[in-house]
């Protein structure tokens, strides 16, 4: 798609056109009716940056979840091996709620977007003072875990320093979406950054395992305990890819280091009552955390066509923005180099 560059480092679509602009109410519900399923007319729009999702009521009050993928990001392959991942763990009895199998297919195509449809469940972030809850997440992340560690994913990439910080860093870059006061400095911290990560990979490596791959605390959905299937429980798998198991626990973690390392032993309370974490994986928190960072850079600038983007992020790519990050990065190199939690 055309872009012009701002001087503030962001870019404008010249034809102002995104895909999911096609995506009308009318194309969502006859989507759904195409499948078989008997919609009311009724959709809410669910909170989602990545893709689209909506609550769907039906002629008998009940409801379902569509969720059109963002056009570009997976292909079928790579999201067939999500559902896939999703269905063992279902099977396992995991709580998580996965796509419905509809005509024999829980990947579905429309007006040229890929979808699914799921059963609706809700639920609220967990409470991660509660150290009951923290150590019931750890066992349940253990066993997504011990299903994860069975097989391994085929078409889905890998969590490394490769496809989170140095493709994201080039893409950056190419992409001239630094703006010139802030590239510099920035990219010469990023380096520096992205050596040390690299280096700290090497020197602790980690079995690779399937995991959920986002599991910050919005991603878990927490529903009272005197329910039946009460407790956490995932809604999709949408960022899983291969990585160290630690990358589902350390985005659980908040506040000061003596904080952290009490929630920390707390998850690990819960998580080794199913399956070992290596100790090794503690020193690669940090470095995990740093990639991130530059990934969710990547992020974001890949998405600034998405005509929801500027609502949500309009705070992004100022050169203040970039100067945040680039002290975060110098922030990282110091973390890096200390000590690793311990418990």
């Amino acid at each position: 798609m055309p872009r012009t560059k701002r001087s503030s480092g962001v870019f404008e679509s010249e034809t102002k056109h995104h895909a999911y602009e096609a995506l009308t109410p009318d194309v969502v519900l006859d989507a759904l009716s195409d499948l078989g399923l008997d919609v009311d007319g009724r959709m809410t729009a669910l909170s989602s940056y990545e893709n689209r999702v909506y609550q769907v009521m039906l002629d008998d009050n009940s409801s379902v979840v569509a969720k059109f993928y963002r056009p570009e990001r997976w292909r079928d392959a790579q999201i067939l091996e999500e559902h896939g991942f999703a269905a063992e763990l279902m099977a396992d009895e995991v709580p998580l709620v996965g796509p419905l199998t509809l005509q024999g297919q829980t990947l579905h195509h429309a007006h040229g977007f890929a979808f699914s449809v799921s059963p609706r469940r809700g639920g609220r972030m967990p409470e991660l003072d509660d150290a009951e809850v923290l150590e019931w997440i750890g066992r349940f992340i253990a066993r997504i875990h011990n299903v994860g560690g069975k097989q391994t994913f085929v078409e889905r990439p890998a969590l490394n320093v490769t496809t989170f910080a140095v493709e994201s860093r080039d893409w950056l870059v190419e992409n001239q979406i630094i703006p010139l006061d802030q590239q510099r400095e920035w990219l010469t911290v990023c380096n520096q950054a992205i050596d040390i990560a690299t280096h700290k990979f090497a020197a602790h490596p980690a079995q690779h395992i399937r995991l959920h791959g986002d599991c910050h605390p919005g991603n878990i959905l927490w529903t009272p305990t005197d329910l039946p299937d009460g407790g956490p429980h995932f809604v999709d798998l949408d960022d899983a890819r291969m990585g160290p198991a630690i990358q589902d626990l350390w985005m659980l973690l908040s506040g000061d280091r003596a904080q952290r390392t009490q929630q920390l032993s707390m998850l690990l309370d819960g998580y080794e009552q199913m399956r070992e974490l290596h100790r090794n994986e503690l020193v690669l928190i940090e470095p995990l955390r740093t990639l991130r960072l530059i990934h969710y850079s990547a992020w974001l600038a890949r998405r600034q066509d998405d005509p929801a983007f500027a609502q949500h992020f309009s705070w992004f790519g100022s050169s203040d923005y970039w100067a945040g990050q680039t002290h975060l990065l110098v922030e990282q190199c110091e973390a890096m180099q200390e000590e690793p939690l311990y418990v």
